[in-house]
């Protein structure tokens, strides 16, 4: 199973200049939840706006070049390489950036999508494809209002592939 898991804003905003335009608590618990325990596949700059390999998760890299490495983590020059090195795993996690999302829909690759809907637009340099609801059918939904510790409105959102 491959699911795309991301936190996108109303107008798809996923972030400006390769970092996350927002602090949601709530979504980076239930990221780690999700996450632990799989490969999560990521490209180049995605990782490297996290800095480091994600605890208790095995960490893979999607880059053209061939001779990038990071230690901890496993490098892939392609998505289809990547998939191959997890493909032990029972769930893999596809967890950006832009472009690595926009490839993998359109190529059909996850099964499920898990997103951070953010109830608010920002300014933004990197956006989430459009969902179609073609071919993508929301199955679960859990909305919070913005609290002490998340500034924003925000929903868990779980969509199964129901087309190709």
């Amino acid at each position: 199973m491959i699911t795309i898991i991301a936190a996108i804003a109303k107008n798809n905003a996923l972030g400006k200049n390769n970092d996350l335009i927002w602090h949601l608590p709530a979504d980076l618990k239930r990221f780690k939840k999700t996450t632990t325990g799989h490969h999560i596949l990521m490209g180049r700059n995605t990782f490297e706006s996290i800095g480091k390999p994600l605890p208790n998760r095995t960490t893979i890299i999607i880059t053209r070049n061939k001779t990038y490495s990071k230690e901890g983590c496993l490098v892939a020059n392609s998505l289809e390489e990547a998939l191959e090195l997890a493909k032990e795993d029972a769930h893999v996690f596809i967890i950006g950036g832009a472009q690595i999302y926009k490839y993998a829909l359109d190529n059909n690759y996850a099964d499920f999508l898990d997103i951070t809907l953010v109830h608010h637009e920002f300014e933004a340099d990197a956006f989430f494809p459009e969902i179609d609801e073609n071919i993508w059918q929301q199955i679960e939904i859990e909305t919070f209002l913005a609290d002490d510790s998340n500034k924003f409105d925000y929903s868990f959102v779980r969509y199964k592939r129901i087309a190709n």
